[in-house]
């Protein structure tokens, strides 16, 4: 990646160098078109999540679990541009609401994974010996479980609900950031200028906080970014499942369970969630290899 294999020396944020390093890594991103398209749809997706309330508040959006049971499986209408479901709730206010419960799980639950694989990469990485192998060992066997049977446990065992989804998804998707960033600090931390910083005395937080972490951050960001997707269909399968969140919430997921049962009725109960979910998916996906061609070096002219 641009910022790990390309810099040899201590990151200054604020230098020529690095501003022109990420302004390079912008000019490239632009230039997939993909890319900027999923980043668009996020960002109508993330306004749509911050404004829904509002909206609903100034009767400009349905409320998602008014019931209204003289419009059941209502076809699109100009009251319900999407139509209704089977208790006559409005699809598309239920749409909207929903993407605040998946956007906030894939995006969080990353936070989640960052604080725990992060930090457990980082100082096996840079402490190796017998705190490398105690730390590999315990990811190794992290490894181990099944991470769909690993989610329905906890989730079962704490109560279907949006933190313990929030933790349970984080808890089985770690590991694999964990071994990521101690591969980055191990290649990092034998450079030059992380002897320097040695030979001058600077203590192993301050190393590890001003060189090895921004040195790493450009895979670590990629990464995080193709696990959103991940984390908002393991929140879908889990809610159709009947395990994850709980009616009448919104969510997706949900919406792909009732429409399911009442397919032939209202096909489209079904197909605006999955529709909905797909395209999240995909630019979230997008985005990913939009970043991860934009850190790569050997993209760099």
């Amino acid at each position: 990646m641009a910022v790990v294999a390309t810099v040899d020396q201590a990151v200054d944020w604020e230098s020529p160098e690095q501003i022109g390093l990420w302004s390079d890594v912008w000019r490239r991103f632009r230039r997939n078109r993909l890319a900027v398209a999923g980043a668009i749809v996020v960002a109508v997706l993330i306004l749509d999540a911050l404004l829904v309330p509002l909206l609903a508040g100034m009767g400009l959006v349905q409320d998602p679990i008014h019931q209204d049971v003289t419009h059941i499986f209502g076809g699109p209408s100009l009251h319900h541009p999407a139509g209704t479901d089977y208790l006559g709730r409005d699809t598309l206010a239920r749409l909207m609401f929903g993407a605040r419960i998946s956007l906030s799980i894939g995006i969080l639950v990353q936070g989640i994974i960052l604080a725990i694989g992060g930090v457990i990469g980082l100082v096996s990485g840079y402490f190796g010996g017998r705190v490398d192998n105690l730390l590999m060992r315990f990811t190794d066997i992290w490894f181990a479980f099944p991470d769909l049977i690993f989610v329905l446990v906890l989730v079962s065992v704490f109560g279907p609900s949006i933190l313990s989804i929030f933790v349970a998804i984080a808890l089985t998707n770690w590991a694999n950031l964990a071994r990521l960033v101690r591969g980055q600090v191990l290649s990092i931390k034998e450079k030059e200028f992380i002897e320097s910083a040695r030979a001058v005395g600077s203590s192993g937080f301050k190393i590890m906080a001003r060189h090895l972490i921004p040195n790493a951050l450009g895979p670590v960001i990629v990464t995080l970014t193709f696990g959103i997707p991940q984390a908002i269909f393991l929140d879908a399968a889990l809610s159709y499942l009947g395990v994850g969140i709980q009616p009448p919430t919104p969510d997706w997921g949900v919406m792909v369970q009732d429409g399911y049962q009442a397919m032939n009725a209202s096909a489209g109960q079904v197909v605006f969630p999955a529709i909905a979910i797909a395209i999240t998916m995909l630019s979230f996906t997008f985005i990913g290899d939009g970043l991860r061609d934009a850190l790569d070096p050997r993209m760099r002219r």
